[in-house]
Formats: C-alpha cells, structure tokens, sequence
C-alpha cells in the first residue's frame, strides 16, 4: 500500500506527465532533450512537521522540485511556455484530487547552459511546496 507521501508525488508526475514536455521521476538527464522540454520530478524534502495531539496529526510542507529543461534556437520561448503549462496545471487543481491540502509552485530561477556541440540548454528548478497532513510520518 502507497504511502500518503508516495501517493501526493505520483498524482503531482501524473499530471505533469499531462503536459506536452516528457515528465520523467528521479531520473538523470537524458543525452537528448526532447523539442517539447523535459521535466524531471525529485521528491525533494518533507521537512520538519508541525505536530498536533489530539488527534496526533504531523502537518508537512515537503518541497519538491520540478527541473524543467529546453534546448533549441527558441528555447526562450519554449522555456515560458512550459513554465506557464506547469503552472496551469498545478493551478487547475491545487488539492491534486483531494491527496493534499494544497500545492504550490514558485517562481524558477532560469540558467543557460552550454553544451559543446549543440545548442545551449535553458534550465531551472521549480521548487513545488505541498502541504499535507498523516498521522504517522512514515505512512
């Protein structure tokens, strides 16, 4: 049985994986960055929760990370438009189905790579804060 962690970071690749960038989880950048983009989903960190007894309840705002990844001679234009798709679909449903209480992305902070050979990558993480609730911070 998944657990509620598992659970909330499978919906948020689901949904990414909607999008018209290959959504991968955990997994190291390819040798080819597809003409859409590519996403890459990392767990990130649940962090520290805040407790409350009574019911015991642990309150987490884990981060994860969306790195998102472009290449090409209109990789400016590419790299908003997949910026603003993670966007709309985060926004199009914050609870991700009712898994979490809320979702939230922030802002990228965008880098150009070089790559020799190629055309330069345009890169960033998004760091993506979900908050949620278990009773036990292993389940």
């Amino acid at each position: 049985m998944p657990t509620t962690r598992e659970t909330i970071l499978a919906a948020l690749h689901a949904r990414l994986s909607a999008l018209p960038a290959i959504a991968l989880r955990g997994e190291v950048l390819p040798e080819r960055v597809p003409a859409d983009g590519l996403l890459i989903l990392r767990d990130g960190e649940p962090g520290e929760p805040e407790i409350t007894l009574s019911p015991l309840r642990y309150h987490y705002q884990h981060r994860a990370e969306i790195e998102a990844v472009v290449q090409g001679a209109d990789r400016d234009t590419t790299f908003a438009a997949l910026c603003a798709s993670i966007g709309a679909a985060i926004s199009a449903d914050r609870t991700l189905g009712g898994r979490c209480d809320w979702v939230e992305a922030e802002a990228p902070r965008p880098v150009d790579l070089p790559v020799d050979g190629a055309a330069s990558l345009k890169a960033a993480v998004i760091p993506v804060v979900l908050h949620y609730s278990m009773a036990d911070p292993l389940g």
